[in-house]
């Protein structure tokens, strides 16, 4: 998930947080005693939510149940695919090694970015390496983030590392591919001061 959607999800989660925490709260003030305001939907402690004239106002109108199935249903899909979203792996579990006589063997994911991150951070240039498995488990991408020290070569570190480190974590899992989306930055460093 990209920066940008973890925030909205947090936004998005927090306003709706904050809304039912308000509505609940006032609602159960109202129905322990307290006087609500003059612009509140109760007006007591016996008052309930939906009347019985309000029940049975759009009643006879053809169009009113199926807008209020329809728009139940959309919230029901909405909440089911946003809990799905929040439910979904975002990194791989396990890559199948092929042994080579038929059978397959499990790598853990997290055992295969610590390695892949591991060989990166002895390169020259770089300074800390992060890397994330995706994709199934017979066919995995790699993301990984590099921290170059301020006095490398970004070609060459990059170079460097799909020739050696990527190959080599392809080639000891067994696999025929291991496409890889690298994305280099700089490590933030205090200016050098001539005197």
């Amino acid at each position: 998930m990209s920066a940008m959607l973890r925030t909205v999800n947090r936004v998005l989660l927090a306003l709706a947080g904050l809304v039912l925490l308000v509505a609940g709260g006032s609602v159960l003030a109202t129905g322990l005693g307290a006087s609500p305001p003059s612009w509140w939907l109760h007006e007591g402690r016996h008052d309930v939510l939906v009347s019985a004239a309000e029940r049975t106002r759009w009643r006879d109108e053809g169009w009113f149940w199926p807008t209020v199935i329809a728009v139940l249903a959309l919230l029901v899909l909405l909440s089911l695919w946003w809990l799905s979203a929040q439910l979904r792996r975002r990194r791989l579990a396990e890559v199948l090694v092929a042994t080579g006589d038929g059978e397959g063997a499990l790598l853990r994911g997290r055992a295969m970015e610590d390695v892949l991150a591991g060989e990166a951070e002895t390169l020259d240039g770089v300074e800390r390496a992060q890397a994330a498995l995706r994709g199934r488990r017979t066919t995995p991408r790699a993301r990984v983030d590099l921290a170059l020290a301020p006095d490398a070569t970004p070609s060459d570190a990059l170079h460097r590392f799909s020739s050696e480190v990527l190959t080599h974590a392809r080639d000891s899992a067994g696999l025929a591919s291991l496409p890889a989306t690298v994305r280099l930055r700089g490590v933030r460093h205090r200016a050098e001061r001539v005197s």
